[in-house]
């Protein structure tokens, strides 16, 4: 292979090759890339050089130089070559609309060989379908790709926006470290050994959350980093062991003031990158419990009309043991109605939203259509005249209409509601598929009930201020209080949230000791927190946004992985790398570890 590689000698690249046009017509350039496709028609030999910026057809015809047609009888396809020719426009019948340099062509006057190559696994090609862990195990081949070259250019589009953005606002930049302590923020730690100090570890950053409170105590008035950080929980789709995340805090603001600067960013973002219409301004704002009541999930998504509502009041004297048994328990009758979907959807459709529901855990679902002949369910039979008043009245139900109820748990009601939202949204065409909604939501819960571990948990983290008027609800009646939380919500995926910060240590103490900490623990594991806000902490707060996320919906994809350089699989594997992988006993030994079970 090596006698068929050619010394690049004095040439230097004159041009990329997507960008020549016909002005360019006449020019002598030289062009470098690799061999796209190759085509031998009657003698002349055309290859497609791709780089960056696109593909250029190179002409090799004998007559105008018989040794760039020789050389090019023994180029194959993803060969470096550094081509010098001419401009030329092409003949009319063979211009090609669909490409950029379509009415133009390079005649070769050289071609020289920078690197042979071997045949490669899959095409690399945007419209062949490859399986992720052949693509993954030779992501080099796969980002040679258009389509994920554009998405790491609108990536690094993204983030050179955005710390213009905050450059602009007053920001400025600041690192903070990767290898710091392990603190409780929701997820397992990776932990990092240490060699110098063995039996004790690093943890890798879940968020910089500590660093950036500190750098407010600093009087850095206002932070942003575009940040590295890890969590060592299960995958999914919008979710990598390690990620990125706009980071950002403020000294002396209250939530409306963080959102404010974020919605801005985030609109003029979409704004600027041919996304129109961005958003409305300000941004809709909404409560935790009112998005809970008519959504069902924290992060509904607005292209859906369709609301859930409460319809326990209709039933209130039943003789539908389903329900009645239900209200009894202490639990509601929720449900949702689907003006249009009874004459829709199919009994095998309104079945399998029954199956939805039980495999989901619910007791069951009952469904109501009206058709012409009135009401129809299995469960009309059950109901009196009234509660069918009542409920037709409460559901606007007419002719053709559906209603889902469902008697369950709160949350499994929610989540379960939630969901079939979603299923009928998509199936009945009631979602704006080409809009944008975003949404704050706000008020959150500051704690929720772990019944399991029976004590308190924070719903975001436990340096979130709880809203001022709720604070002598501590300890009377923790599960009552709001937090100073918000999070950013696109289309029913969250970008990201953040929270106005505790900024005094007897308050931080107190929140701590609610969540199961006393003082003296508290002290061990956060004790330079509670020192630096007791030398003046000003008031403070900030928001985190998933880079990858945004840029996946900006890039109109459902995975963070096809936006990210070198990701890992669903079970955190790097099919490139083999990571993770066994390391050497030496190393083991210098850090005073050993394995116990387990393994590869």
């Amino acid at each position: 292979m090596s006698e068929q590689i050619d010394a690049l000698g004095d040439w230097e690249r004159t041009d990329l090759a997507g960008t020549l046009r016909a002005a360019d017509v006449g020019r002598d350039v030289i062009v470098c890339g690799w061999v796209h496709a190759r085509r031998d028609h009657g003698g002349v030999c055309f290859l497609d050089v791709r780089d960056h910026s696109g593909v250029l057809q190179v002409v090799c015809d004998p007559s105008e130089s018989g040794t760039a047609h020789a050389r090019s009888a023994d180029v194959r396809l993803e060969y470096v070559v550094a081509v010098q020719g001419r401009v030329r426009p092409r003949p009319g019948e063979t211009v090609n609309e669909d490409l950029s340099t379509g009415a133009i062509e390079v005649v070769a006057a050289t071609v020289r060989v920078l690197n042979a190559a071997l045949p490669t696994p899959f095409p690399i090609d945007d419209d062949i379908d490859v399986g992720e862990v052949p693509r993954l195990r030779h992501r080099y081949l796969d980002i040679r790709r258009p389509r994920i070259q554009g998405l790491l250019r609108l990536r690094h589009d993204v983030t050179t926006r955005v710390r213009a953005h905050l450059n602009d606002a007053g920001f400025i930049e600041v690192e903070t470290p990767i290898l710091t302590r392990s603190t409780p923020e929701g997820a397992r730690d990776y932990l990092v050994p240490s060699r110098i100090q063995r039996g004790s570890f690093y943890a890798l950053p879940q968020s910089p959350q500590l660093f950036k409170q500190l750098l407010m105590v600093g009087g850095v008035d206002r932070y942003y980093q575009i940040v590295r950080c890890f969590r060592d929980e299960d995958n999914r789709a919008d979710r990598q062991p390690e990620f990125t995340q706009i980071d950002l805090e403020m000294s002396f603001v209250r939530p409306e003031h963080v959102m404010r600067v974020t919605e801005t960013m985030i609109a003029g973002l979409f704004r600027e990158l041919g996304h129109q219409p961005a958003a409305e301004d300000p941004f809709p704002v909404l409560s935790h419990a009112d998005a809970m009541h008519r959504f069902g999930t924290d992060r509904p998504d607005l292209r859906i009309d369709l609301e859930l509502d409460d319809y326990s009041d209709c039933f209130h004297a039943t003789g539908f043991r389903v329900f009645a048994d239900a209200m009894a328990r202490g639990d509601r009758v929720r449900g949702l109605a689907v003006p249009g979907g009874g004459a829709q959807l199919s009994r095998k459709e309104l079945d399998e939203l029954v199956g939805f529901a039980v495999e989901h855990g619910a007791g069951g679902l009952t469904w109501i259509r009206v058709g012409s002949e009135g009401w129809q369910s299995p469960a009309v039979k059950f109901l009196g005249a009234a509660e069918r008043d009542r409920l037709g009245e409460r559901a606007r139900l007419g002719e053709g209409d559906l209603v889902v109820l469902l008697a369950e748990p709160a949350a499994r009601a929610a989540q379960i509601l939630s969901g079939l939202r979603g299923r009928l949204g998509e199936r009945l065409g009631r979602m704006a598929k080409d809009a944008r909604r975003f949404l704050w939501v706000v008020d959150f819960p500051l704690v929720d009930r772990d019944e399991d571990a029976g004590r308190w948990q924070a719903v975001h983290h436990p340096f979130t201020a709880p809203v001022e008027a709720d604070v002598d609800l501590l300890d009377s009646d923790p599960g009552s209080v709001r937090s100073q939380a918000y999070d950013l919500v696109l289309n029913g995926v969250e970008l990201g949230g953040g929270s106005i910060r505790i900024h005094r240590a007897d308050q931080q103490l107190r929140v701590l000791a609610l969540l199961g900490m006393d003082e003296r623990e508290a002290r061990a594991r956060f004790g330079f927190l509670l020192d630096a806000l007791s030398y003046g902490a000003p008031p403070h707060g900030g928001l985190a946004l998933g880079l990858d996320r945004l840029v996946m919906l900006l890039g109109g994809l459902d995975s963070i992985r096809e936006v990210i350089a070198f990701p890992k699989t669903q079970r955190a594997a790097c099919p490139l790398t083999d990571a993770p992988t066994p390391v050497d006993s030496t190393q083991l030994r210098d850090l005073g570890l050993r394995i116990v079970g387990g393994g590869k």
